[in-house]
């Protein structure tokens, strides 16, 4: 038995914790049982989530990287191996930036504006860079509109990156694709990449991946109107909140 399975095994049933102390006010006995039901759901899924990160930890070695691809960067041409910096780990975001885009994608400017906030705390675990194929000088424009302050932008332009590890054509739409790397001994490997995409969506669904990495969709999933089934975001609103 591994040690995963061991851990599990000593775990209390959900039922058993989901009756929660809390009560609010006005609430009905009715909704006291549908939310403590609700709740040992939540237990489960939690504990999902565990055991997936730890099966994702435990994968064998990945490929090795095929070349030492040459980035501009913000500071100037940068490698993939220097991208790491002091740290063993790297993950990349391949933001849909490419050339033949006046405005970037708002779904990954959304995703990128909520990193950017917790970029601080990020890099002190891992490296983290943003990927995209436009000239460095378009993405850094975007980075000062938008008031991005920690986000570390790299243009792909020069080299088959994103062909490689987001499978895109080069010719054709940009791809989003997030991306670890890993580094052991100056040898950079390839460890995970989401691989969840439309082909993988239940019907009715937008495609996603588990767990969800865009923390709008999280908090509105709290919501009794959830994320809607015709709401996306947008790189500005014209009843933006003061």
């Amino acid at each position: 038995m591994t040690e995963l399975n061991q851990a599990s095994s000593t775990l209390k049933p959900a039922r058993e914790l989901a009756d929660s102390p809390r009560r609010f006010p006005g609430e009905s006995a009715e909704y006291r049982r549908a939310r403590n039901d609700l709740l040992a759901e939540e237990i489960e899924l939690r504990r999902h989530i565990e055991r997936v990160a730890a099966q994702r930890r435990a994968l064998p070695l990945g490929g090795a990287v095929p070349e030492d691809y040459r980035f501009e960067g913000e500071s100037g041409p940068v490698t993939l191996s220097q991208m790491f910096g002091t740290h063993d780990t790297l993950v990349t975001y391949n933001w849909m930036f490419g050339p033949q885009r006046e405005r970037p994608c708002p779904m990954c400017t959304s995703l990128l504006s909520a990193y950017d906030g917790e970029m601080p705390d990020i890099l002190q675990r891992v490296a983290f860079a943003v990927i995209a194929r436009s000239p460095i000088e378009k993405l850094a424009a975007f980075k000062k509109e938008r008031g991005w302050r920690h986000l570390r932008l790299y243009s792909s332009a020069g080299n088959t990156f994103n062909r490689d590890y987001a499978g895109e054509d080069p010719d054709g739409d940009d791809v989003p694709a997030f991306n670890v790397f890993t580094r052991t001994n100056g040898t950079v490997r390839h460890f995970w990449a989401a691989e969840m995409g439309p082909w993988t969506a239940d019907p009715g669904q937008d495609p996603r991946g588990a767990p969800d990495v865009m923390p709008i969709w999280t908090v509105l999933d709290m919501t009794p109107g959830g994320r809607g089934s015709d709401w996306y975001p947008k790189l500005q609103y014209d009843n933006a909140p003061r």
